[in-house]
């Protein structure tokens, strides 16, 4: 089970700094914080090389799936964590805070081994901005290992068992009979209800047929 960092977390982390915890994002700095978001693209060969390097070590150690987890969960906790996502990406740190900052934070979720020691690399590096891209590479690349492919699937209202049974059967049709690892996150907001992402592609015209029988059930169970 994800450990969930307490609200003060980076507040105490900044404190060991000796640095205000309320420090704002500057446009100062080795980039700016939009140069950072228009940079993920050309950055993916850069994640590439990382996911690929420490894939390799794991499968060396023959602990990929492990790595896979403890990746995932600290992907979690950037994602949910809006004080974290604003420190990785902050150019007011300089790479070695970010590396006694990040070290701190390991320590204190208890990461250990590889893991730990390829992402206090990246804190080194002054690259935790792109550590998000780092874990989606390494998760794609545990993935296709396994012969899984990732379904993001967004609709408008949850689904019962019997809806993702359904829908993961669809999916696994379409996929060629691979195993389908589906996440699911509900948006209201959406048209049609139901948006599917099958690995790299959106919906395609052959699964939209697959679907419809499915989208056709939710309506009528209301």
């Amino acid at each position: 089970m994800l450990i969930q960092p307490s609200p003060d977390t980076i507040a105490r982390i900044s404190a060991t700094l000796a640095m205000p915890a309320d420090v704002r994002l500057s446009t100062r700095g080795p980039f700016r914080v939009a140069e950072v978001e228009d940079s993920v693209n050309p950055v993916s060969g850069v994640a590439e090389r990382y996911a690929q390097a420490l894939f390799r070590l794991a499968q060396e150690r023959n602990i990929t799936a492990s790595v896979a987890e403890a990746l995932g969960n600290f992907g979690e906790m950037i994602e949910q964590s809006a004080d974290l996502r604003r420190f990785i990406v902050s150019p007011v740190f300089s790479a070695d805070e970010q590396l006694k900052a990040i070290t701190a934070l390991l320590d204190q979720f208890g990461y250990g081994d590889i893991t730990a020691n390829f992402i206090k690399l990246v804190a080194s590096k002054r690259r935790l901005f792109v550590l998000p891209e780092m874990i989606r590479a390494y998760t794609a690349l545990n993935d296709k290992a396994k012969g899984v492919t990732q379904a993001q699937v967004t609709v408008a209202a949850p689904l019962s068992s019997d809806h993702s049974a359904a829908l993961e059967s669809a999916l696994r049709q379409v996929s060629g009979g691979q195993t389908v690892k589906v996440n699911v996150k509900v948006d209201p907001s959406i048209i049609g209800g139901i948006v599917v992402k099958l690995g790299s592609r959106m919906v395609d015209a052959s699964l939209k047929t697959k679907l419809n029988s499915l989208r056709t059930r939710m309506k009528e169970v209301g």
